[in-house]
């Protein structure tokens, strides 16, 4: 299977690494040629253009920072839509919206090629390794066609039911991570206020009821003072303001959801749009003149487990 990937980013970068060191035919592209250069390097070719990198493969794959931007790639003159035929499978693994990934999704169906969505959980140092998540609407068919590269690029594997309801999935579960991100620095004002040892609070909310996938991994990096967790301020905004979009359309008033968006709001605003979105957890520190520093933590998040064949959940 030849693959094209569009989109060489924080985490579509680190996926497309994934399919090119296990020897996947792959070719790249990416408005920033810088990202394009060290795949070159490796073996991918390039396309000048999301049309030609099209046209000379099997399945398309987009991975990019909002739906507009990946509108813009799949309809532009030059774009992935005037270059699709008849059997190509498409899969937009960005976080998109429903509405916008079936309407997308009509146009691949009208050139008789299969339109799939394919977003990622787990951290950008997951999908370094390829033990990340992901979570994959679209014809079963197809999903049986492209189980081999998904295997690669991720660990599990969940075919979720038709296109779209990956995408609810994946902003769904984007929702929940943001609240025990501020639900985190509440925790740990109260256990620096408290004078607890932070490496044992670390611990001990590890092995309880009160643990996440968001403390095991983001207190790390929190505790060490770095933040440094890959994503940012103005993409937490993105996914929670897709969420809220979601509950609108489906008639659903919600209590905690516009709290979050209001504190990640103010967190932009003091931070800036870029800073990791992990220093959500700062306002408290700042508001309580403490810090959370503990020894013993990283600076950046890797993943120590072997690298592993993937397989469907």
């Amino acid at each position: 299977m030849k693959i094209g990937f569009i989109g060489l980013g924080n985490v579509g970068g680190k996926l497309a690494g994934s399919l090119l060191r296990n020897k996947f035919d792959l070719t790249v592209r990416d408005i920033d040629q810088n990202l394009i250069q060290p795949f070159i390097n490796l073996g991918a070719k390039s396309a000048n253009s999301a049309k030609e990198l099209t046209e000379q493969v099997d399945l398309i794959i987009t991975c990019l920072p909002s739906p507009k931007i990946c509108a813009e790639v799949m309809e532009a003159k030059d774009g992935v839509l005037n270059g699709l035929s008849e059997n190509q499978i498409w899969l937009e693994m960005s976080t998109t919206d429903e509405d916008e990934i079936k309407r997308l999704g009509k146009k691949v169906i009208a050139k008789k090629a299969f339109p799939m969505d394919g977003p990622v959980s787990g951290g950008c140092h997951r999908a370094a390794t390829g033990n990340i998540a992901i979570f994959v609407g679209g014809e079963r068919d197809a999903f049986e066609k492209i189980l081999p590269a998904l295997s690669i690029m991720g660990r599990k594997i969940l075919h979720t039911g038709e296109l779209g309801s990956a995408t609810v999935l994946k902003v769904i579960t984007n929702y929940l991570a943001s609240t025990h991100l501020v639900a985190l620095g509440e925790a740990w004002t109260i256990a620096k206020k408290s004078n607890l040892d932070l490496v044992k609070a670390y611990k001990g909310i590890a092995v309880s009821s009160g643990n996440s996938f968001v403390h095991e991994t983001e207190s790390q990096v929190i505790l060490n003072g770095s933040y440094n967790i890959n994503f940012t301020m103005d993409l937490v905004l993105k996914d929670t303001g897709l969420f809220d979009d979601l509950a609108k359309k489906l008639k659903v008033p919600l209590e905690i959801s516009p709290l979050i968006v209001k504190i990640f709001k103010d967190g932009q605003k003091k931070y800036g749009s870029r800073a990791w979105s992990s220093m959500i957890v700062k306002r408290m520190e700042d508001i309580n003149n403490i810090d959370f520093r503990a020894q013993g933590f990283p600076d950046e998040l890797v993943d120590n487990e072997t690298e592993e064949k993937g397989y469907e959940i």
